[in-house]
């Protein structure tokens, strides 16, 4: 029983048998809410002799009594109490912007207790059998949160409210270990946004590895991602740790998280619960502490509902959705971002837009989004004469539509127009992912070389100084 194993290590740790943390340099303050006295005791001398001030409170009353009285650095509270759940505590923590990390404590293997938690707002959950391992780890990470206050999100474009809401977002989310999926349409700057939320987190100091899963072989998955010992297969000359082991005390960020193998998928799912990896060829497991965030221009819920994806594991990833907006959604944004980027690439040298340019750039519709807002602008700037970028040196399609009072056009005619577009940004996004090398791109569309650089100049997209590969 977890009491009688609280009680047992309780006496290891007043006879000094468990090593104790090292003490921080200036004592923070933490509540306990518990009812169970075993437990409560082996959890403040865990922290005790980490250097930190305790209070205890042995039911939600009690809590919320103490978090309206006193500040506290973090709050860690059991889930089941005699006169109610950790659930309340975190609901008034959020309802009150109490600026207080809450972790709650859930029985084995309830991870919907814990996805309500953390939906809830709250900065992560242990699960029974607790470890002491990971306490220390979850209390150093709340603790090393940084201030709440203006952050990174400079680097996320425009004020249009759907932006406006996406910021407000990442703010929020930082301050949680909750696992996160990103979605929007390609171009829209999914990992800019993971990258804005780990550096306004407690793990902006640790690793972040960003893993396209798309491009990895399914036979090399699972070592990729878990590692594996040598001898494990043919080739495996020695140990190798995989993106899990890289992440650890980090980051793990998954993209294009759809492309993923209903195999490999159910094996994500159990390491997601049991925050432990087995290397392939490894008899035993190895603990991991890996904050999750996803991203995918696919519909998630679409792909469960046929069967692509696991129901169980969709719920574990989108704990906490983000929605990019698509440059389409904030038109009234695109000649800022415009200037913003421009005074980026233009490294110094004089350049601007025309007035009649960026009413054209207003008008278009950006299949590619930022992305392709980047690689015209670039384009252009190598295109134009005397730094004034006209419409011509956009080299934009010729249907640019915008909204109207009566509502919004077609964008499928004239079809001519309409294909050009759907095939300009397979070819960016192709380029995009191969880095602008247009062998690998064409391989990647199926095209050869010649037929290739024949669209790219057909569509005018141009690739960046330094990256053209001969044929």
């Amino acid at each position: 029983m977890e009491k009688d194993r609280c009680k047992n290590m309780v006496d290891k740790m007043k006879c000094g048998t468990l090593p104790a943390a090292a003490n921080e340099s200036r004592a923070k303050a933490v509540l306990l809410v518990d009812d169970e006295p075993d437990i409560l005791e082996l959890l403040e001398m865990t922290l005790l002799k980490m250097g930190l001030i305790v209070d205890k409170a042995a039911c939600v009353r009690e809590a919320l009594t103490k978090l309206s009285a006193h500040h506290y650095d973090l709050c860690l509270t059991d889930m089941r109490m005699p006169d109610g759940d950790g659930l309340e505590v975190v609901k008034y923590i959020t309802q009150k912007n109490l600026d207080v990390p809450v972790a709650v404590i859930t029985a084995h293997g309830n991870m919907e207790n814990a996805i309500t938690v953390l939906k809830a707002g709250a900065f992560d959950y242990l699960a029974k059998p607790l470890s002491l391992e990971q306490l220390r780890t979850l209390v150093k990470s709340a603790l090393s949160l940084p201030q709440p206050g203006p952050s990174g999100d400079k680097l996320l474009l425009g004020g249009a409210p759907a932006m406006q809401k996406v910021r407000d977002l990442i703010e929020r989310v930082a301050r949680s270990q909750a696992p996160v999926h990103i979605s929007g349409e390609s171009g829209s700057g999914k990992e800019l946004a993971a990258r804005l939320i780990v550096q306004s987190g407690a793990r902006c100091d640790r690793a972040m590895i960003a893993v396209n899963c798309g491009a990895i072989p399914e036979n090399l998955m699972e070592s990729e991602f878990f590692g594996y010992k040598k001898g494990a297969f043919t080739g495996a000359d020695k140990d190798r740790d995989g993106f899990f082991q890289a992440a650890n005390g980090g980051t793990l960020f998954l993209d294009e998280v759809a492309d993923l193998p209903l195999v490999m998928q159910v094996k994500l799912l159990r390491v997601i619960q049991e925050k432990r990896v087995r290397k392939v060829g490894a008899t035993t497991e190895e603990p991991v502490d890996v904050r999750l965030i996803s991203a995918t221009h696919n519909d998630l819920a679409c792909r469960v509902k046929l069967g692509l994806f696991r129901q169980d594991l969709y719920y574990r990833l989108n704990v906490i959705p983000i929605q990019m907006p698509s440059l389409r959604e904030l038109r009234e944004d695109i000649a800022q971002i415009a200037r913003q980027i421009l005074e980026r690439l233009r490294a110094g040298a004089p350049a601007r837009f025309s007035e009649e340019a960026l009413r054209s750039l207003q008008r278009y519709d950006f299949p590619g989004n930022v992305r392709e807002l980047e690689n015209i602008i670039e384009r252009a700037l190598a295109l134009c004469s005397d730094g004034l970028i006209a419409v011509q040196d956009l080299h934009l399609s010729p249907v640019e539509r915008a909204q109207s009072d009566a509502g919004e056009v077609s964008d499928k005619y004239p079809l001519p127009d309409y294909l050009d577009r759907v095939e300009k940004e397979a070819l960016l996004e192709a380029l995009q992912q191969t880095h602008f090398n247009r062998t690998a791109a064409a391989k990647l569309l199926g095209l050869t070389f010649r037929t290739m650089r024949y669209r790219m100049e057909r569509l005018g997209i141009k690739s960046p100084a330094g990256t053209d590969d001969a044929d």
